[in-house]
């Protein structure tokens, strides 16, 4: 009986010396931040024409152009990927950057989304084309917009609007968006980095809660 209860502290114990290092190194890991200070979005209203702002908020934001349709698709697999497994966080949004003269678009494609997830939290957002290149410029990133002001990739911004991503990812090395065409980029990655966003949050919200009780 010594025998076998001796081998199976020996075989679960690296097991679960691996888990605890694993969870660990999740739990304490921070998001790096690859640009600060992005442009804030003074110029642009909702649907229902009402102003969105950055600051204080965990955004996600896109830059999806005047051919809405053409990124249809690409809305689907970030609200099944991420949005509808992140919107009930209280300051966590979506905002999506459009030319004006898009809302039609946008509300056909809010429908549609809204059969996925609650819409409370995900933002079109309209503006003029310049203002759209402003605040996609100060990403200061390596990924440029097309004729149609888009792109299908999509940036993570922290509550203090500073640009968060990768600095030394495997395959790109420094990675400032995620391809929403790329169901496996979307589905492990980003999802991995908004998570470890979060529990950053989560954590500062915590030890205030506690200093606040001390």
């Amino acid at each position: 009986m010594k025998k076998y209860l001796v081998l199976g502290i020996l075989f679960l114990l690296p097991i679960t010396a691996y888990v605890f290092f694993a969870s660990g190194e999740n739990n304490f890991a921070t998001l790096p931040t690859l640009t600060p200070s992005i442009a804030e979005l003074h110029d642009f209203e909702t649907l229902e024409g009402k102003p969105v702002q950055l600051e204080k908020h965990i955004t996600v934001l896109g830059f999806f152009g005047s051919d809405l349709e053409a990124h249809r698709a690409y809305a689907y697999n970030l609200a099944h990927k991420i949005y509808s497994k992140n919107h009930q966080f209280n300051e966590f949004q979506f905002v999506i950057l459009l030319p004006k003269g898009t809302e039609a678009q946008a509300r056909s494609i809010e429908e549609k989304l809204k059969q996925i997830a609650p819409t409370d939290a995900w933002f079109f957002a309209f503006g003029s084309e310049e203002s759209i290149r402003e605040v996609f410029q100060s990403l200061k990133s390596n990924i440029t917009l097309d004729k149609n002001v888009s792109t299908p990739y999509v940036f993570i911004i922290d509550k203090e609007r500073s640009l968060r991503g990768r600095d030394d990812d495997d395959d790109e090395g420094i990675m400032y968006g995620f391809d929403s065409s790329n169901i496996a980029e979307i589905n492990n990655k980003m999802s991995d980095d908004v998570k470890v966003l979060l529990a950053e949050y989560r954590r500062a919200l915590k030890k205030y809660n506690t200093d606040r009780e001390i």
